[in-house]
């Protein structure tokens, strides 16, 4: 495991979509292929499928075009449809890393006007050790987690 200092790094991210959670949630963990975008792959060929087995413990990976599967981590909570958490374990040189865990967790509340907020907290960056920083201004960036949930919020529209 890297090593853990004691301020945790989070990057947090807020979206509305016009769906009732329940459709959200199903949006976000059955369809992510639809809109994971294709270029934050780190397998051997293009990503042909994003794969989120539907419980706790479940995998969490991409199949490639090439028919090889790419582990990103697994599920460490499901309960549909208020809460996800999944635990990214893909390290600093793009690869999975059963040694690393960040939690990438992801709740699904009801809005006053029928829709859905959805709030996504990528925690725990500092076991990153000395590259927290640096990882950090990826994922908080334009092409990290904003430009993502944008994806997801268009295929919901």
């Amino acid at each position: 495991m890297s090593t853990e200092s004691s301020t945790e790094i989070v990057v947090e991210r807020a979206v509305n979509v016009p769906l009732p959670p329940e459709k959200a949630f199903a949006l976000f963990t059955e369809r992510m292929t639809e809109w994971w975008p294709k270029e934050h792959s780190i397998g051997t060929s293009a990503i042909a499928q994003v794969v989120l087995e539907p419980h706790a413990g479940g995998r969490w990976f991409e199949r490639g075009e090439d028919g090889n599967e790419c582990q990103w981590g697994r599920v460490g909570r499901w309960e549909p449809p208020g809460e996800l958490v999944l635990l990214w374990q893909i390290g600093t040189n793009w690869a999975f890393d059963p040694d690393l865990e960040t939690e990438v967790e992801i709740s699904f509340t009801p809005s006053a006007t029928g829709g859905t907020r959805v709030e996504l907290r990528h925690r725990h960056l500092e076991r990153y050790g000395d590259q927290a920083e640096t990882m950090r201004g990826v994922f908080d960036s334009p092409a990290g987690w904003t430009g993502t949930l944008t994806r997801f919020v268009d295929l919901a529209a």
